[in-house]
C-alpha cells in the first residue's frame, strides 16, 4: 500500500525537504500550511504516520498530538531541537510513538519511519477516518467523535453510518443498507434495520448530532448536508 505521511513542521525549508525525501522513498507526503487547523488537515489527508514538531505557531505539537489521539491511534513521531529528556518523556507521555532530534540525517529519519510503519501496520492494519459536518467515524475502532465527545458503536451501527458517510450526497435505500449489514441478497427482517437505525440515532443525539440521519420517505436514509 501507499503510505501517507503528514509533516507538521513550521520551518518551510525543513518541511519541503522532508516531504521531498519521503516521496523519493515511495511514500505520499504532505506538509501543513494551516497551523490553526492542524486537526482538520489531518482528517482530510488521513495519513498513516505523522511527523510532529513541538514548537509550532498558535498551538504546540503536544496540543495537536493530544487532539489527534482523541480520534486516532495513528503513529506520531516527534521531530524537534528541544531534545532534552524532559521533552522526550513529555512527547511520549502525550501519545507520541518515537522522537528524533534536530538536526537529523534524512537516512536515519527514513529508517525510523520504515520501522515505525512496519511495527504499526504489519500487525494492526490501516487506520481510516470518515468526516462529515464535524462528526468523525473511526473505522478501526468503531467509535464516533463530535466536538470532543466520543461514543462506541456496535458492528451494525458502524456499518450503517459508514455506508451513509461513503454516500453522503445520495439517499441510501433500506435494501442497500441491509445488503451491506449482512452481506447477502437474501431476505432479512426489515424491523432489525429499523431497530439499529433507532439505536444509532439515540447515540448520535447523545453527543449533539440531532437529526444527523434523515429519513426520505419511500426512498431510504441520508446524512444531513
Amino acid at each position: 500500500m501507499l503510505y501517507k505521511i503528514l509533516v507538521v513542521e513550521d520551518d518551510l525549508v525543513i518541511a519541503k525537504t522532508v516531504a521531498k525525501h519521503i516521496t523519493s522513498w515511495g511514500y505520499e507526503a504532505k506538509y501543513i500550511t494551516d497551523f490553526q487547523d492542524v486537526l482538520g488537515e489531518f482528517i482530510n489527508f488521513d495519513p498513516q504516520l505523522v511527523l510532529m514538531d513541538i514548537g509550532l505557531p498558535f498551538f504546540n505539537g503536544y496540543h495537536w498530538c493530544s487532539e489527534i489521539r482523541k480520534l486516532s491511534k495513528v503513529p506520531i513521531m516527534f521531530i524537534s531541537s528541544a531534545s532534552d529528556n524532559m521533552n522526550i518523556v513529555l512527547a511520549i507521555n502525550m501519545g507520541g510513538d518515537d522522537f528524533i532530534a534536530k538536526p537529523f540525517d534524512l537516512t536515519v529519519l527514513t529508517a525510523k519511519i520504515q520501522a515505525l510503519l512496519r511495527r504499526t501496520y504489519d500487525f494492526t492494519g490501516q487506520t481510516t477516518l470518515l468526516e462529515h459536518q464535524g462528526a468523525i467515524l473511526n473505522l478501526s475502532d468503531f467509535t464516533l467523535s463530535f466536538e470532543g465527545q466520543k461514543v462506541d458503536l456496535t458492528r451494525n451501527e458502524h456499518k450503517i453510518l459508514q455506508t451513509l458517510l461513503e454516500n453522503k450526497d445520495v439517499v441510501v435505500s433500506r435494501e442497500t443498507l441491509m445488503t451491506r449489514l449482512w452481506e447477502t441478497d437474501s431476505y432479512v427482517d426489515e424491523n432489525t434495520l429499523t431497530v439499529n437505525i433507532a439505536r444509532l440515532r439515540r447515540k448520535l443525539d447523545s453527543i449533539g448530532l440531532e437529526d444527523f440521519i434523515l429519513t426520505k420517505k419511500g426512498q431510504g436514509y441520508v446524512v444531513q448536508s
